[in-house]
């Protein structure tokens, strides 16, 4: 997963399905609307950090992937536990 998080600050995500059969839904309406993916990747088999930065989450159907690093996590739950 290409990251553009230390030119921009940005985290990105990626959605990879086995099958279409497990999209449910995706609008990409045109101009500046929301934009709204949804589906499922199944029961979970896994959920891992890969290379320290990007948090994979393993479903029976399909992957999930976040930029965020095991230190992006833990600098927000220190912040959550100080409120």
């Amino acid at each position: 997963m290409a990251t553009k998080r230390e030119a921009t600050g940005t985290r990105g995500f990626s959605i990879e399905l086995d099958s279409g059969n497990d999209l449910k839904r995706v609008n990409v309406p045109n101009g500046n609307q929301r934009i709204l993916v949804e589906g499922t990747i199944g029961a979970l088999r896994r959920v891992e950090f890969v290379e320290n930065s990007v948090l994979e989450v393993t479903g029976s159907n399909g992957i999930l992937r976040v930029d965020l690093a095991m230190e992006d996590l833990a600098k927000h739950a220190s912040k959550r536990r100080e409120t």
